[in-house]
């Protein structure tokens, strides 16, 4: 990420700008941060294409399509893409919020690591390939499907930046602003040469970028755009030896120059996932590879390291002796949370030292990251129930109900006892009794890291449930495993008020509200 500069604005929309994350042909993208803590991308398109009318009623319907695509959340919870959060096509230079994925692009992990294992391609593929079920299944096609275009997150894959058009209308490769919507090496065929767009051309994006993520090369060589595309239009893909098996097969059946000869895309996750899980249990256990999961962890600690006032970080949080980990930090399923201290102050932690002397942070999605990558495996962290001795407070108490004021789904943001966001949390509270766990939430952090947790009742009254909170049991790396105690009371304006004494998230607490039941 790149500090803004003096011609970047420091606010679009309800979000303040922290950084440069990178600019393209239609635009710059800066990361951005709302007023509740939520860390975003931010896509502003270039000045000159907000004064062309039909591009801007074009990037109109784009994003309503994109709203589309990324609001059908798959019943398992999980999205293969990054949602849109807000938007305005119709500003003065219009603008895109999409959730920030802090993870490199397929691009930037292959470019420093070379290709990936098979392991990793499969879930890769698998991912990929349930995203592009959900956008045909729209009638959309995505249209510029390449490396840089997958960003590899801890928990799978992301597809961004669609260039949509519908299936059903898109007759050529060309847009009314005269710009090429594909990439040289990664269009298909038929987009080059002004033919019928359909699903298929995904199809064979998909198999190019399938080849690039396991050989580390593209499929179709090349250093000028002429000759790619002169290749992909006549030449057969350069796959090399050591793509292999089932996966060359598909890949070769991608790339047919004709778009009837491409299999169809419900048909790719099947190869490539086992039967029933999808690429769900591709991922659960950790699919990427040590160095990535290592830079994912990078990208996490850097954002938790920007400034209050949201000037870009000089360093990390493990060079800062001014930093440290939450002592006496118990946990939950809830992430660890970073505690900031005065530089004279030492950090004190049972975690290892570096070469100067200063503690390493032992805190969420980042140390989970470096933790596997030196042991060359990915960490998963499979706690039990956590069940503690009996206080003489719950022997005190009665067989006590869940009050029905408590039911149902509640959400908001939670804040660290100093203030500090700590991400989001959704809880969905259920009929039970003294004993039972009433209570499962999920807990997300900085768009990186999610956990999974249940309550169980210890005792209730009108206004409050008081509850110790486990983890589900659900693999997830970077989350802490003990038990907390944690609490719901009924607040003004129809609210709940959320409290843990967790240490290691920071004594979190947040002010929910009721979404269903």
């Amino acid at each position: 990420m790149q500090p803004l500069g003096p011609e970047d604005p420091q606010v679009i929309g309800a979000y303040r700008l922290l950084g440069r994350l990178g600019a393209g042909g239609m635009g710059r993208v800066y990361l951005g941060r709302s007023a509740g803590g939520r860390t975003v991308a931010v896509k502003v398109v270039h000045p000159q294409f907000a004064l062309d009318e039909q591009f801007r009623e074009r990037f109109r319907r784009e994003v309503a399509a994109v709203r589309r695509v990324t609001g059908d959340i798959r019943p398992d919870g999980r999205q293969w893409t990054a949602p849109v959060l807000d938007a305005d096509p119709d500003a003065p230079v219009p603008w895109v919020a999409t959730g920030y994925v802090a993870g490199p692009s397929l691009t930037e992990a292959v470019q420093d690591g070379g290709a990936l294992p098979g392991p990793t391609v499969r879930a890769l593929g698998a991912g990929l390939a349930e995203a592009l079920v959900a956008v045909h299944a729209l009638g959309l096609v995505h249209r510029d499907i390449k490396p840089s275009n997958v960003l590899l997150a801890l928990d799978g894959p992301r597809l961004i930046d669609f260039g949509i058009a519908r299936a059903s209308d898109a007759t050529a490769a060309l847009t009314e602003t005269g710009m090429s919507i594909g990439s040289p090496g990664y269009m298909a065929p038929e987009q080059i040469l002004g033919a019928e767009v359909t699903g298929a051309v995904d199809v064979f994006s998909f198999g190019a970028v399938l080849a690039y993520a396991a050989t580390g090369r593209p499929p179709f060589p090349g250093d000028n755009s002429a000759g790619l595309l002169y290749r992909v239009v006549h030449e057969p893909p350069v796959l090399g030896p050591e793509l292999t098996g089932p996966l060359r097969a598909l890949v070769e059946s991608c790339l047919a120059k004709s778009p009837e000869a491409r299999p169809p895309v419900t048909a790719l996750a099947g190869v490539l996932a086992p039967a029933g899980g999808g690429a769900r249990e591709l991922v659960r256990t950790g699919w990427l590879p040590p160095a990535v999961l290592e830079e994912v962890g990078r990208r996490a600690v850097e954002l938790l390291d920007l400034e209050p006032d949201g000037s870009p970080p000089g360093r990390t949080v493990a060079d800062d002796p001014g930093y440290r980990a939450p002592s006496g930090a118990r946990g939950t399923a809830r992430p660890a949370a970073y505690v900031p201290q005065p530089p004279t102050q030492p950090a004190r932690h049972p975690g290892g030292r570096d070469r100067q002397g200063r503690n390493r942070i032992v805190a969420g999605a980042a140390v989970a990251a470096t933790l596997a990558a030196a042991t060359a495996a990915a960490l998963t962290l499979l706690p039990g129930d956590g069940d503690t001795p009996t206080t003489a407070k719950e022997t005190a108490a009665s067989d006590t109900s869940v009050p029905k004021d408590f039911l149902g789904t509640w959400a908001g943001d939670i804040r660290q006892s100093d203030g500090t966001p700590n991400g989001t949390m959704t809880a969905v509270v259920t009929p039970g009794t003294r004993g039972a766990y009433v209570v499962r939430t999920t807990y997300s952090a900085l768009n990186v890291l999610e956990c999974h947790s249940k309550a169980k009742l210890l005792s209730a009254t009108a206004t409050e449930l008081d509850l110790e909170e486990v983890s589900d049991g659900t693999p997830t790396l970077g989350c802490t495993g003990t038990a907390a105690r944690i609490t719901f009371t009924l607040a003004d304006g129809g609210r709940l008020a959320y409290a843990s004494d967790d240490a290691g998230g920071g004594k979190p607490t947040a002010t929910l509200t009721k979404n269903s039941g």
